[in-house]
């Protein structure tokens, strides 16, 4: 309101109306032609504050968790067989806010962690791309896409739509994966990172931090051994190489974001964000991964952690 210059003293368009607080202040809510007084003052935040912020993106919540039978599924919980899960936004609600997105060239993220979920988020992301054909390089997200049908999985390549996972989440996971959704489905869909590149979607990965460690060392280990805390591997045919775990992290985190150009590869005219480490990833042995430590943190190419000690940005 402050960069539009609203205060008490304005005076709402014809077919609007300004709320105003009981001491005569605006309350920030506009009512329809009111909207348009602000509206020519929007603009999405690209990289502000030297390229710490960015805001271009929506994100929905279309279900739950599969630990606690939240996540939609086609079909019920082996271990509850009365229950397919949660459906916890309305899904014309989600088409609404996919339809704003698209108009005003907003990234839409969407958490979808059963079956049903993702298919759902499929079928409102291509509705969307078909009704805006002159619309290219959305970058749609499913925030999670942890268990999906296997007919379904090709979708994302084809549609374009980016499947943002957590590696650790099948190996933190695992222990309750097979009693929630029985060996058959839990082999033919879930964390399907393989399945998934092979048929030409984009992985990015992340931590989905404070659920999981923020540590991204040991997502690299669950996404190259899928092995979960007692040793036992968790359908490891969709373990991924090193090098592709890594570009998951990388290249592909900072595609997700729309940052390639200056951020996921130490490239001359990025912005020279890296780490040092003690080890190198592509070559120690698998089981090492989770102890190499990061000697020196770089942010465009400033030294801001270094030996055990944080140290502040050059010129702060």
């Amino acid at each position: 309101m402050n960069l539009a210059h609203i205060d008490q003293e304005t005076v709402a368009p014809a077919g609007g109306r300004i709320l105003h607080a009981a001491d005569g202040q605006p309350t920030g809510v506009l009512r329809e032609n009111a909207m348009a007084l602000v509206r020519k003052h929007d603009y999405r935040v690209i990289g502000w504050g030297n390229q710490h912020l960015t805001v271009r993106a929506v994100k929905r919540f279309v279900d739950g968790a599969l630990g606690s039978h939240g996540a939609w599924l086609l079909k019920p919980y082996d271990d509850l067989p009365t229950s397919c899960g949660l459906n916890t936004l309305g899904l014309d609600s989600l088409r609404a806010t996919a339809a704003l997105a698209i108009a005003h060239h907003y990234q839409l993220c969407v958490h979808a962690i059963g079956d049903r979920a993702n298919r759902e988020v499929l079928n409102i992301y291509e509705e969307a791309f078909k009704s805006h054909p002159s619309q290219h390089d959305l970058r749609w997200r499913v925030e999670h896409a942890q268990h999906l049908y296997p007919s379904d999985i090709p979708r994302f390549g084809k549609l374009g739509v980016i499947a943002s996972m957590q590696f650790v989440h099948a190996t933190s996971d695992g222990p309750f994966v097979i009693q929630r959704l029985g060996k058959m489905r839990a082999g033919a869909g879930a964390y399907a990172w393989k399945s998934l590149t092979n048929t030409g979607a984009i992985i990015a990965n992340g931590t989905d931090i404070p659920v999981e460690r923020v540590n991204p060392l040991a997502g690299l280990y669950s996404a190259v051994t899928r092995r979960m805390a007692n040793g036992t591997p968790f359908f490891p045919g969709q373990c991924l190489t090193r090098r592709a775990a890594l570009r998951c992290y990388t290249l592909n985190a900072a595609y997700a974001a729309f940052e390639e150009s200056v951020k996921g590869s130490i490239t001359a005219g990025k912005l020279a964000d890296f780490v040092v480490l003690s080890d190198d990833p592509l070559t120690v042995p698998a089981e090492q991964l989770r102890q190499i430590r990061v000697l020196k943190t770089f942010i465009s190419g400033q030294v801001v952690y270094s030996a055990g000690k944080t140290l502040p940005p050059e010129g702060n």
